[in-house]
């Protein structure tokens, strides 16, 4: 499926089921590590190095803005990326899950740093994605599974995407966000907007002098 032509593609082992099954297990621990320090006060709440639990997307449900394992997938994926829809990438983010039963994500489009979008299942139990490949609103949607490894690639900004409500226990998704290299600001745009990848969404603006 041509992804200049339809807006989306399903890449199959994306990365191998291995490095799936690590980056899985690595924010399933890093999960509970950030409750406990979270229930324990060792760190504020809004203190998001660690992750955060107040996104309004995904209320009550564990994510995180630029994880390093995450922003390191970003950088190593887009090369294969690149090869298989025939066009050149600038990073953005990352942003990482892990869905709990009863979630759901409602009907959305996203904003410009994900103008090129994926969405790389980790592990965990099934759940299905839908999108209109109309790219108008309210259109019934194209339901796409993904084992883990999988990535779903779609334009962010065109096609509304959403899942419905989530029967299964847990599925850990990591969402890599790119740019059209050349496209309207996609230069001023790079990291989305941080000196470099890995540095949380605060750092926006930021510059950092060379030395």
């Amino acid at each position: 499926m041509s992804f200049k032509k339809n807006k989306y593609t399903v890449l199959k082992k994306a990365i191998s089921k291995e490095i799936a099954d690590f980056a899985y297990s690595y924010f399933l621990n890093k999960r509970k590590v950030a409750k406990f320090l979270f229930d324990q006060k060792f760190i504020s709440p809004y203190t998001e190095y660690w992750g955060r639990w107040n996104d309004p997307q995904a209320p009550n449900t564990y994510a995180h803005y630029a994880d390093i394992v995450m922003e390191t997938l970003l950088q190593k994926v887009k090369p294969v990326m690149e090869k298989h829809i025939g066009m050149k990438l600038s990073e953005t983010y990352s942003y990482a899950r892990i869905y709990k039963k009863g979630d759901v994500l409602t009907r959305h489009i996203d904003r410009y740093s994900c103008e090129v979008s994926t969405t790389l299942n980790l592990g965990g139990d099934a759940w299905p994605i839908y999108l209109d490949p109309t790219g108008k609103r309210g259109q019934a949607g194209v339901k796409i599974d993904l084992g883990p490894g999988d990535m779903l690639i779609y334009s962010g900004c065109d096609l509304e995407h959403w899942r419905e409500e989530f029967t299964g226990k847990d599925c850990g998704q990591v969402f890599l966000h790119y740019n059209r290299k050349g496209s309207k600001m996609a230069k001023e745009n790079e990291f989305d907007g941080r000196p470099f990848i890995g540095l949380p969404d605060w750092y926006k603006g930021f510059t950092v002098s060379k030395k």
